[in-house]
């Protein structure tokens, strides 16, 4: 087929090569019982992660970056991924977490039609999606977990190539926000959490990814403000981006999502911003 799953819209005949994500099909990089997503999502055991490997959305930061680039992974097909998930769910996973894998959707679909867990489903999504292929992936989805990592197009392009990010993401966030939000207790069962990263010098823009979504969230539907910027990837010729961001940058934009009225956000300490929290790939 001539893949145009994802907003690169390549035409790749994954069949016979890797499209612009990376890969073919199907490759995970590592599964487990992750502790690090938001308290709603992985509250007692953890979420059932499943990191996949390649990606549509190149940023210079990203701190999987072995598994964004497709440089780590092994190949699975929908069934043996659908095994993985009983997996998790039999070890105690609080949701299944899906990350990264807008640009194989279509094969995590295929798999989730074998056996979708009885826990909440998560599409963990960098947010740079079309609308065809989150409408058909939908069916099978309790809880979107968007990026939204830029509004000015300028910052997009630098970082990840890909000028038209917030087309495209705030697009698939207005879709996403859609979803009806669902709590039992502290835990989100269903709807939509949105994440924003912080960037060195980018405090202004994250401002303005909060005005955005203020106008297109649900009430007190949860954000997530994340300080854990880490200086890693392909940054040598980013000055700006090899530092962390300062106390000050941070709580400029948490004080703005006060202000704004939201009522569930998740904030995150200076000591986030670590290697450490990076997994240790098993493929």
């Amino acid at each position: 087929m001539n893949c145009k799953l994802c907003p690169l819209a390549c035409g790749a005949d994954r069949s016979r090569a890797p499209g612009l994500c990376g890969v073919r099909g199907l490759t995970v990089a590592k599964y487990y019982l992750h502790p690090y997503e938001e308290p709603p999502l992985c509250h007692t055991n953890g979420s059932g992660a499943v990191f996949f490997g390649g990606c549509s959305l190149r940023c210079v930061f990203c701190q999987n970056f072995e598994v964004s680039r497709a440089q780590r992974g092994r190949s699975v097909t929908p069934n043996e991924l659908a095994e993985i998930f009983r997996e998790l769910e039999a070890a105690g996973a609080d949701t299944l977490d899906l990350v990264t894998c807008d640009h194989v959707s279509d094969l995590v679909a295929e798999a989730l039609a074998l056996y979708k867990p009885k826990i909440p489903v998560v599409y963990n999504s960098s947010g740079y999606c079309t609308l065809p292929a989150l409408e058909r992936i939908a069916p099978y989805i309790d809880i979107w977990l968007p990026d939204l990592k830029f509004v000015s197009p300028e910052l997009s392009a630098r970082y990840t190539r890909r000028p038209d990010y917030f087309e495209f993401a705030s697009r698939a966030i207005g879709y996403m926000a859609k979803k009806p939000l669902l709590w039992s207790g502290e835990r989100l069962l269903s709807g939509i959490l949105v994440r924003h990263l912080v960037l060195p010098g980018c405090s202004s823009d994250s401002v303005k990814v909060l005005d955005f979504l203020k106008t297109v969230l649900p009430p007190h539907a949860p954000i997530s403000v994340m300080r854990q910027y880490t200086p890693m990837g392909e940054i040598a010729n980013f000055p700006e981006l090899q530092r962390t961001i300062t106390a000050r940058e941070y709580q400029r934009v948490v004080d703005h999502a006060i202000a704004l009225g939201f009522t569930e956000i998740f904030t995150q300490g200076k000591d986030s911003a670590s290697q450490r929290f990076v997994p240790q790939w098993d493929y």
